[in-house]
């Protein structure tokens, strides 16, 4: 039997298929949430420039959502390089989408980039910035595993 065919045998469906793209969009929104929020923090109690800002959120949401990945694949015994590999064949569309959409609706709520860190404007469009990126990445994570990539890959070195 072939790889593809090993793999296709596998293959989820349905509801099943459902739950495991919602699990790895739940695993991406904590690596992206503690990344943009922090980016967030960082570049609105430094007042920096709304793009300096944004890409350091997008750099430390990368970061993170790529270190939780790491995390249990270097405890399984992968080494660092082939543990990096997981991690971007994991993680990088569902990240990339996730904040897209997250950052594209900051920007798209009036004023939410220039609040303080004391509004509710801020911590409100920050919420459902991540919320709005959740509901999208799920499908896209859907998909991605029904292919066996995305998260799915992370599923080959739990064993």
């Amino acid at each position: 039997m072939s790889e593809h065919e090993h793999h296709h045998d596998m293959a989820m469906t349905g509801r099943e298929l459902t739950r495991s793209a919602i699990s790895a969009t739940l695993h991406c929104l904590t690596g992206c949430a503690i990344g943009e929020v922090l980016g967030m923090v960082i570049g609105t109690a430094f007042g920096l420039h709304n793009a300096t800002t944004i890409i350091l959120s997008i750099v430390l949401a990368f970061f993170f959502g790529y270190s939780l990945t790491m995390r249990p694949v270097l405890g399984a015994g992968i080494p660092l390089a082939g543990a990096i590999k997981v991690a971007l064949a994991a993680d990088t569309v569902s990240i990339l989408t996730m904040e897209i959409i997250d950052n594209g609706v900051i920007v798209a709520v009036p004023g939410a980039m220039d609040a303080g860190l004391g509004s509710f404007l801020f911590w409100g469009s920050l919420a459902f910035a991540l919320a709005v990126a959740f509901v999208v990445t799920v499908p896209v994570n859907r998909a991605l595993i029904a292919r066996g990539r995305g998260h799915a890959v992370v599923h080959q070195h739990h064993h």
